[in-house]
């Protein structure tokens, strides 16, 4: 049955599915497969709480609550990020203060965070975008210095690493990952967060469950033995929670993928590497710089269009480049507070003008390619694009 499924979908995710649907939804003798992920996730990140959620804002937005951020807290976030990282901490009352980007890593620059750090501010969400890790020797650095925990998105960067060999999401206070449909593992929308603080975790885990006080850092499991469940006079819930639980269908199609994670991320690092080297010398795109030491696992591959470079537009070459057959070119989202919801309604503080012209000048350029044949057709269309700009 699996040959008629996508690529992406060949290892035991229609199984799992199957087992979840045979037993009706319950949990087996070795726990639902919500505790089966999360204990795959934590392992194979050397984390000792791993905790499922819904999606990979609702992963967020519980980790700001965890920490005590809410109305007069500022968090840090870059503005060269989607929308969600400024919702989150909006959601908890508090102020989005957006940090600009380095003008080559594409990253927060962590001077930048320095000049921003007021008595107000509560956390810095770091996030490690289009695969590739930030700066996280300085940021930790400056996270030490003035007593902040360090919150890392990585929506993007599934097994990015640092010159040390950490995974990206496991240097911080906690880690948010998500499995929506476009990312490097999926089970088409999900989330999931990573935290040594068992505290953190505890805490975690109830605002994520509804608050159920059966709840623990490292067991998401609501029902309890029958003669208390039954009993008119057990008591359910210590704590306000939201219901941002993962499913088990969700769960056991997000295990299947964690379990192949190191496969993704291979062929998107391959992708990544025929991509950089399509743009050798070349004088109008400059492929994102990785950090010393760094490993990008390539979400995207994402460059800088060089306008100034010659007479053809952002515009013009990503249409010329579909048109040989290449897969869309996208850009970045605009920065968070020029969307019209926070523009309109003055969210946040901000002064980021390298994002600002950085943002009209990136190119986004597919890493999810099934095969190496599919890559190096794009990065033959890619030097073909070039050529006809002379640019090779």
């Amino acid at each position: 049955m699996t040959e008629n499924l996508s690529w992406r979908f060949q290892g035991n995710e229609l199984r799992y599915l199957v087992e979840v649907l045979e037993s009706g939804f319950k949990a087996g003798a070795d726990g639902a497969f919500t505790t089966r992920l999360e204990k795959e996730f934590s392992d194979s990140h050397k984390s000792k709480y791993a905790i499922a959620f819904n999606s990979g804002t609702s992963t967020l937005h519980a980790i700001l609550l965890a920490l005590g951020v809410g109305c007069g807290d500022e968090v840090l976030v870059p503005s060269l990020t989607p929308l969600m990282c400024g919702l989150t901490p909006h959601y908890t009352g508090a102020t989005p203060v957006y940090i600009d980007v380095n003008k080559d890593t594409f990253l927060m620059d962590p001077l930048d965070i320095v000049e921003k750090i007021t008595e107000k501010t509560k956390a810095i969400m770091v996030v490690h975008m289009y695969g590739a890790v930030c700066d996280m020797k300085a940021i930790l650095q400056i996270a030490k210095e003035f007593d902040l925990p360090i919150v890392e998105d990585c929506a993007q960067c599934h097994r990015g690493q640092t010159e040390s060999g950490d995974f990206a999401g496991t240097l911080g206070i906690a880690g948010s990952w998500s499995f929506e449909n476009s990312k490097q593992l999926t089970s088409g929308d999900g989330g999931i967060v990573t935290t040594d603080d068992e505290d953190i975790a505890t805490r975690i885990r109830k605002i994520g469950g509804l608050g159920f006080k059966t709840l623990t850092a490292g067991a998401g499991r609501v029902r309890t033995d029958r003669d208390k469940l039954q009993n008119p006079d057990w008591e359910r819930f210590d704590a306000i929670g939201y219901n941002y639980r993962m499913n088990q269908l969700a769960a056991a199609v997000a295990l299947a993928q964690v379990e192949k994670q190191d496969y993704f991320i291979g062929l998107r690092k391959l992708s990544g590497k025929k991509y950089t080297q399509s743009l050798l010398g070349s004088n109008l795109l400059t492929p994102q710089k990785i950090i010393s030491g760094n490993i990008n696992s390539f979400y995207t591959f994402s460059a800088k269009f060089n306008v100034d470079q010659n007479d053809v537009t952002w515009y013009d070459f990503r249409k010329k480049y579909m048109e040989f057959g290449g897969d869309g070119i996208y850009a970045a989202s605009k920065l968070l507070y020029q969307e019209p919801i926070f523009r309109d309604l003055k969210i946040g503080r901000h002064t980021t003008p390298v994002a600002e012209v950085l943002q009209k000048q990136l190119m986004n350029f597919t890493t999810n390619q099934a095969n190496e044949s599919e890559m190096d057709r794009q990065c033959e269309i890619l030097e073909k694009t070039r050529k006809f700009y002379g640019d090779l």
